[in-house]
């Protein structure tokens, strides 16, 4: 949807992403079979179809906005706000815009995967805290054992990208309960020696760790799909 602001054609999908997509969207087939058959699961199935259908949006969502951050970070050559045009200095809050939707997207898309994942598990860690996370339900497989095969891979994935995760998480935090990015570039501008200017954060290094974090989200939404679709076959 969003290439059209690059005037170029939508996306043509493919590797990983094509093959999560392809992977939920086989496991949202399955349910919409057994729904038709009015087994004795369907409402729990219903709530599944929804979720599911519901993160296949946000990963869409999640690609373009990661996408367009991509783009507009790549015309921004400057590092120093004062010797940016004004095209530039565009080009760099439109970067700063899509960047941001986009890690806050990574952690809002793992967190409705937590949901499917406690639902589909029934391991009932609303219990145990009212607001969790993705990262809270995996523990809790971790605790009850639960599709071990499954656990044991999605920790792997989660300790991978441990490094690139930690700093887009603090980027996260920074931005819902402390300063948006672009405010910390000025603060960091006006609060640097008189006459000196400030280098903006590295956008190369950020870019590489949005890379990183999108993949582990496709790679865990890949996993967590081809294990449900391998049960749903069993039943």
């Amino acid at each position: 949807m969003l290439r059209f602001l690059f005037g170029e054609e939508p996306r043509q999908t493919g590797g990983l992403l094509l093959e999560t997509i392809n992977q939920m969207e086989l496991y949202l087939t399955q349910l919409q079979k057994r729904i038709a058959t009015g087994d004795a699961d369907q409402h729990l199935y219903r709530k599944l179809e929804i979720w599911t259908a519901g993160l296949l949006g946000s990963l869409d969502e999640l690609e373009q906005s990661q996408y367009a951050a991509r783009r507009y970070g790549e015309r921004v050559m400057s590092r120093y706000l004062s010797g940016m045009s004004a095209e530039e200095t565009m080009d760099y809050y439109r970067h700063i815009y899509f960047d941001k939707n986009a890690f806050i997207r990574i952690f809002a898309l793992l967190d409705k995967l937590g949901t499917f994942l406690n639902e589909w598990l029934e391991l009932g860690t609303g219990d145990i805290k009212k607001h969790y996370s993705y990262f809270t339900v995996l523990r809790r497989m971790q605790e009850r054992r639960s599709e071990p095969r499954l656990t044991e891979e999605l920790t792997r994935i989660k300790d991978r990208y441990r490094e690139p995760m930690s700093r887009l998480r603090k980027r996260r935090n920074t931005e819902i309960h402390y300063m948006n990015s672009e405010l910390q570039d000025d603060l960091r501008q006006s609060s640097g020696a008189y006459g000196q200017d400030i280098p903006l954060e590295d956008i190369r290094a950020q870019l590489a760790d949005l890379d990183q974090g999108c993949e582990m989200v496709m790679r865990t939404l890949d996993a967590v799909y081809r294990q449900a679709a391998a049960v749903m076959r069993k039943r």
